[in-house]
């Protein structure tokens, strides 16, 4: 019709739709978002800002990176003052951090805070990776970075009085080796984000409780079970 001349409304268009029980989705032949980041989860790295208060009521700022694929947690800087520059060079850091596996990635998820500047998506979009930014107010379309600064929270933050960013940087420090060396993750059969840090498992230990050994880690907040020697 409207190559014949005729003016046709979006209201029109969507009456015609319904009338006919066709959902006026652009895209109905494509995956769901939830279906691309399960069928992506490899190639995902996602990052947000995690705010901390001080103990001396001064706000910090933590940027925090994490793979979906294998759940490594990347903690990119402390900072009072964030800007858009900092931002920038945490992102270089975070490249050469990665070194060779930043060509297994494909997909840069973050929010549209202005601190995620052009020149931050160009850090990564020069290494191959697209840029994808959530819709407004949906925190969903970035949930496992989401889940991981809920973590974050109740298992170190909500523990913890921190002084200043020295003593945040150093304690989110010892924590970041905890939760990719040792911390367990449902989603990878209970395995910790550095396989090279799963020891081998023998039967026999595992059936002797003495074995069991209590290491506490992060100021003595969280406590590892390993098996001795």
């Amino acid at each position: 019709m409207a190559r014949l001349g005729y003016s046709i409304a979006a209201s029109t268009v969507w009456e015609i739709l319904h009338t006919a029980g066709i959902a006026p989705a652009p895209r109905r032949a494509e995956p769901t978002w939830r279906q691309f980041l399960t069928t992506q989860a490899h190639a995902i790295v996602a990052c947000d800002f995690l705010v901390v208060e001080t103990l001396l009521l001064k706000r910090l700022y933590v940027l925090v990176f994490i793979e979906h694929g294998t759940r490594r947690l990347h903690l990119a800087g402390v900072t009072a003052h964030p800007t858009g520059a900092w931002t920038v060079q945490q992102a270089r850091n975070l490249a050469m951090d990665l070194g060779d596996r930043i060509t297994e990635l494909r997909f840069l998820i973050h929010d549209r805070d202005p601190l995620f500047t052009s020149a931050f998506s160009d850090v990564f979009t020069a290494e191959g990776l697209r840029n994808i930014t959530t819709l407004p107010r949906t925190p969903r379309m970035n949930a496992i970075c989401e889940r991981v600064i809920g973590t974050l929270r109740r298992e170190l933050l909500d523990q913890i009085l921190i002084l200043n960013d020295r003593h945040l940087a150093l304690v989110l420090h010892e924590y970041l080796i905890h939760y990719n060396r040792h911390r367990p993750h449902q989603s990878r059969q209970q395995r910790p984000p550095d396989l090279a840090a799963q020891p081998v498992r023998h039967m026999t230990a595992l059936n002797d409780l003495r074995s069991v050994r209590r290491k506490p880690v992060v100021t003595g907040t969280i406590n590892e079970y390993r098996h001795a020697a």
